[in-house]
């Protein structure tokens, strides 16, 4: 996600008034919006994903559970079950329990992404004729997206009174997809692989937490992220969010900046400024990992070779024109790009950090990109193109495993 330069922003919902029965609307104020993301499953590729994994009967079950709602309390009670179900059984099937459910790759992040697509349009149909309140409609979406990307399941206990580690992970959905819909992120498919894992390390056993987040500019602004962080990093020992980055290496992001650059997301939205944060006046413009980075970078842990990236884009205090500084930035500098670009990797990185800081916090995080995904040779076409490869999904296990290295080296660094 290291692009620079369009869901649309939804309000902060009202998380009260969202009660009350369910009564069908005229047939003439029934038609559901569809967003961009949602329109995308009328393509093949979608279609195959969900059939080649057994995760098209996802919505329809979802879809007859909501239409068996008589009220507000049980939509949303059917939003968690079968968002919780959702990520659980994504989760099972990435680390080998229960069946395939089909030829894809046990490993392969993309159903998950695109069931939960299928179940978002069959809540807003279904919303549209329940006579709920649009704030009603906004409050079950939005259970429906923490139950489902692992967010409300990041069970972080007291891990230092018990002698176990607690690490957090996040990953993100795919995203660039009108460039090629065929696209994984294996920053998700680390997530699915990790969540709820233990790691054996030189200190002792370390148990991992994951979760996913949206590439959508909105739900960042929304504070996503910090609804999904403040309750975990309080308690965790060390946390990583990853994402995709560059080709054939993978980066630890030194400097994160508070700026967005631009460049559009899965909604095809568009933004450009400040980072939107709550207390905008103690706002810093750079935040930092701190993340044992020099330990991470000295170890052997897979085929990709790994960097502190320490380079930023900043406009100098008192200049006018952006900077590329190699070494970080300089004091009293605007940022316009941490390491890890202006796109919503620098963001999750930049917001992670600053809740570190802001909740005092002397914990070890920071970002990390993996390599991008690549298909094999012979299937780069998206028009064309398989929706897997061998070489694509070896790719994608080695990052995983890669990954899961490098948590470890920082879990016995810090």
């Amino acid at each position: 996600m290291l692009t620079s330069a369009a869901l649309v922003a939804v309000a902060p919902p009202p998380h009260a008034a969202a009660t009350g029965a369910v009564a069908a609307r005229p047939a003439s104020d029934a038609a559901p919006a569809v967003t961009v993301e949602e329109a995308r499953l009328d393509k093949d590729v979608p279609r195959r994903i969900l059939a080649d994994s057994g995760f098209d009967g996802v919505a329809p079950a979802f879809a007859g559970a909501l239409r068996g709602a008589g009220s507000y309390a049980q939509a949303e009670r059917a939003a968690a079950r079968h968002g919780e179900r959702l990520w659980q059984r994504a989760v099972d099937r990435a680390q080998g329990r229960g069946p395939a459910g089909g030829e894809l790759s046990r490993d392969d992040d993309r159903p998950l992404y695109w069931a939960r697509l299928a179940m978002t349009r069959e809540l807003r149909a279904w919303h549209a004729e329940s006579g709920l309140s649009e704030a009603a409609g906004v409050r079950l979406l939005e259970r429906l997206e923490s139950a489902s990307r692992g967010q409300d399941s990041m069970s972080v206990g007291g891990g230092r009174d018990k002698g176990l580690k607690r690490i957090v992970v996040t990953g993100f959905d795919p995203f660039t997809l009108d460039r090629d819909i065929r696209i994984s992120n294996p920053s998700g498919a680390v997530a699915l692989a990790l969540d709820g894992t233990v790691i054996r390390t030189a200190d002792g056993p370390a148990r991992v937490e994951t979760a996913v987040f949206p590439v959508r500019w909105g739900d960042f602004a929304d504070g996503t992220v910090e609804r999904a962080l403040r309750r975990a990093l309080p308690r965790a020992d060390l946390f990583v969010t990853v994402s995709q980055g560059r080709v054939g290496r993978i980066d630890v992001e030194r400097y994160n900046g508070a700026w967005r650059g631009g460049f559009g997301d899965n909604e095809n939205v568009s933004e450009t400024g400040l980072v939107p944060v709550k207390d905008p006046a103690t706002q810093p413009q750079w935040t930092r990992t701190s993340l044992p980075y020099a330990g991470i970078v000295a170890a052997d842990t897979g085929r990709f070779p790994v960097y502190d990236n320490t380079s930023v884009t900043e406009i100098p205090a008192g200049g006018t024109a952006p900077v590329v500084r190699p070494d970080g930035p300089t004091p009293g500098s605007a940022a316009r790009a941490g390491g890890g670009g202006d796109y919503l990797s620098n963001e999750i990185a930049y917001r992670a950090t600053l809740l570190r800081d802001r909740l005092g916090l002397d914990i070890p995080g920071g970002h990390v990109h993996t390599p991008v995904l690549q298909f094999g040779p012979g299937n780069t076409d998206p028009a064309t193109g398989s929706v897997t490869d061998p070489v694509f999904v070896q790719n994608r296990l080695d990052i995983t495993e890669q990954l899961r290295t490098i948590v470890r080296v920082a879990a016995e660094e810090s």
